[in-house]
């Protein structure tokens, strides 16, 4: 019987962050119609729909930035192996991303200030309590 347990909201992905936005009430009343009328499926496919459209109008804009800002694009993962081995060779790192940069779990606050000289991320920064508040004066 626990077989057939389905859940009710499905777990959000974790290439996603839930975010709050403000809007007048014209202005959700014209995303309702769209909606209603069948042009995008619900107000959340609106609004990501008219995201990306404005990432892509800046597209040249964005990429010339990463460029100059030397920023790694996407999801970067520094684990505790990885912060070993900088640690081992004497080296520090300066984190630049734009999209997700995460520190393993199992990597202490210590590790963490030890290998990372800097940190700026343009997206999300996923890590412990512990391990952020060791890098908050590292972090831009």
């Amino acid at each position: 019987m626990a077989n057939n347990v389905q859940s009710l909201r499905p777990k959000p992905s974790s290439d996603t962050e839930k975010i709050t936005i403000n809007l007048g009430y014209v202005d959700l009343g014209h995303i309702d119609l769209l909606v209603q009328d069948g042009f995008y499926s619900n107000r959340t496919d609106f609004i990501r729909t008219a995201i990306r459209n404005q990432i892509d109008r800046h597209a040249d804009a964005t990429k010339q930035a990463v460029i100059r800002k030397r920023l790694d694009l996407g999801l970067r993962h520094f684990g505790r192996a990885d912060l070993e081995a900088v640690r081992a060779a004497g080296e520090q790192l300066d984190i630049r991303v734009l999209g997700l940069a995460s520190i393993a779990a199992d990597v202490t606050p210590e590790l963490a200030r030890a290998t990372i000289a800097s940190i700026s991320v343009l997206g999300a920064f996923q890590a412990s309590a512990a391990v952020k508040a060791a890098l908050a004066d590292r972090t831009s």
